[in-house]
């Protein structure tokens, strides 16, 4: 089911007695979602992305805009007609019923033409619990399950009906590390067997460029960019999205052009082609630096974090905006740690330059 998002907003009446504007939570947010892929909408906390899923499943009405499901306009809707299935953060199972119960109470909800016998009503709750791989536990309750179980059970619950749209609202914060991983490759197999469309909301941007077809960076309500992973982890269009993305993050110096050459304090370290002489934040991605005796980038070295197949050289310098800079280099390097030095030369495709003021991206070419 392909979704279109036709410059959709939502705005709230302020809190503030002072302020008597309206507060936007999503901001002239047009998208097309194709049909059965999974997208990522991507972002800090208050960003609006939740408030995006809610316009989409019915919760909320937009203020301006509208929401097609492939060529029927659901803006006006109840959630009930959309052909939805939403996943919470909080699982919200009901926790006096069985596991089958729980996902079986929206089958028991269908009337008319789409009531269903009980037997059809069980071999749809085993098909769904097969999918998601509880077919086991269909006896025991939320309270006897772990947090992973429980997450399955709401990923079940949610595709019996088999919707049209398939909605997780941070589906994977209550979990540890080790099961978070699990469960968002299971989500993925799931979405790629079932070929529902989904969107998965969530502020991991790990989570969201490892399953996603699509990610969608949004700050303060507006999207930022729109893209696949990859790209735009490797074009990011502003300064924002070039810091959300990434692990470890992208360091971020204070520097000039001049004449051509992109110096960070006095060391000249790469040549910009005809970018307009400026002062500039210079992003540089940990995997963009070369470990080289003659390097022009003069680093104070700090300490080596050896992580096997990598090493994480930290230093720093006067001109990052932060205390440490994180470089990544292999293993094979070997990095004299009785200096209080480290030189580096840089991968021209993982520098960044970006405007002082504006924040967008200043594009060069590399020679």
């Amino acid at each position: 089911m392909k979704i279109v998002l036709d410059h959709l907003t939502k705005k709230f009446p302020s809190r503030s007695r002072k302020e008597r504007s309206e507060v936007t939570a999503v901001g002239d947010f047009c998208f097309e979602i194709p049909d059965g892929k999974l997208v990522g909408l991507l972002g800090p906390s208050g960003c609006g992305k939740s408030t995006t899923l809610n316009l989409i499943c019915g919760l909320l009405k937009p203020t301006e805009g509208k929401i097609f499901f492939g060529e029927d306009d659901v803006t006006n809707l109840p959630p009930e007609n959309r052909g939805v299935g939403l996943v919470f953060q909080n699982y919200a199972l009901y926790p006096h019923l069985t596991v089958q119960k729980n996902i079986q109470f929206p089958l028991e909800n269908l009337k008319g033409a789409a009531k269903l016998s009980k037997e059809e009503m069980q071999e749809k709750v085993y098909a769904a619990a097969k999918l998601v791989q509880i077919e086991g536990l269909m006896d025991r309750k939320p309270s006897e399950l772990s947090g992973g179980q429980q997450q399955r059970v709401a990923i079940a619950r949610a595709l019996v009906k088999m919707p049209k749209v398939l909605l997780l609202d941070e589906p994977l914060s209550n979990l540890d590390a080790r099961l978070r991983l699990q469960t968002r490759e299971e989500i993925r197999r799931i979405q790629k067997e079932t070929k529902i469309t989904t969107i998965f909301v969530t502020h991991d941007q790990d989570e969201a460029m490892s399953i996603s077809d699509l990610i969608v960076v949004m700050k303060d309500g507006y999207v930022q960019q729109i893209g696949k992973p990859q790209e735009v982890y490797d074009n990011p269009v502003n300064l924002f999205v070039a810091k959300f993305l990434g692990t470890p993050p992208i360091n971020v110096f204070d520097g000039n052009v001049k004449d051509g050459m992109l110096y960070i304090g006095d060391d000249a370290v790469l040549k910009v082609g005809s970018v307009p002489d400026q002062e500039v934040h210079v992003g540089i991605r940990p995997e963009g630096f070369i470990l080289r005796e003659d390097g022009p980038l003069h680093c104070n070295l700090s300490r080596l974090e050896v992580m096997g197949r990598d090493v994480s050289v930290v230093s720093g310098h006067p001109c990052c905006q932060s205390d440490t800079i994180r470089s990544i280099i292999s293993a094979e390097n070997n990095v004299d740690t009785d200096s209080d030095t480290v030189r580096f030369a840089l991968k021209p495709g993982k520098v960044f330059l970006f405007h002082k003021e504006t924040e967008e991206r200043i594009h060069f070419e590399v020679e």
